[in-house]
């Protein structure tokens, strides 16, 4: 799992001092001073936990979330604010923020939202990877095979299958092995998983 936080805030001070802090609990900090620096290296770099201020010349933590949402970079961000600005809270919760701390920010809170992203980032990581799995899977089965995995995951018997393919129920456990082969697996709740997971955007 990536340790990785990315600290954007214009305040060199505030940038050194949790820097230090955050590297002795063991967290590799890469520290920017503009957040369009950031936004033009983003892409390049390893997912992790986002730190912004709130309020910085050029373009505030609230706009570099929504230029990064834009960029379908949607990273755990931490919000911190030297203002007691509750609208702007609201906005960076809809931007998608997991929290949003006062300046000058309790040390602890920072680090447990850190790990809380770092969770997330972790799940999001997985579900990537089992979607990845999943259209894989799909891609190498044949178009008779991917008729009869929609049904299954429809939840139709083999009987109900045949009828509607107008094919022999034998033939269709042909095709149901053939699956499973492929899948690793015979169970109709994990060829399900596979299906709407390789069919999300659909």
């Amino acid at each position: 799992m990536s340790n990785c936080v990315y600290l954007v805030d214009d305040d060199e001070a505030v940038r050194k001092a949790l820097t230090l802090l955050l590297e002795t609990v063991g967290l590799k900090v890469l520290s920017f001073a503009a957040p369009d620096t950031f936004l033009n290296q983003a892409a390049d770099l390893v997912p992790g936990c986002l730190i912004l201020d709130i309020r910085m010349p050029a373009i505030s933590g609230l706009k570099l979330q929504e230029k990064l949402r834009d960029k379908d970079i949607n990273w755990p961000t931490v919000v911190i604010s030297g203002h007691g600005d509750i609208e702007a809270c609201r906005r960076a919760f809809r931007n998608g923020a997991i929290d949003f701390l006062s300046k000058p920010v309790d040390e602890q809170d920072l680090i447990d939202a850190i790990q809380k992203g770092h969770a997330q980032l972790e799940m999001q990581e997985q579900i990537s990877a089992e979607r990845a799995e999943a259209l894989a899977l799909v891609k190498h089965l044949t178009g008779r095979e991917k008729e009869v995995l929609g049904m299954i995951a429809k939840g139709l018997t083999t009987k109900q299958i045949a009828d509607a393919l107008g094919l022999s129920p034998r033939t269709v456990e042909s095709h149901r092995a053939a699956i499973a082969a492929k899948a690793g697996t015979s169970s109709a709740a994990e060829l399900t998983r596979y299906w709407l997971e390789a069919n999300e955007d659909q």
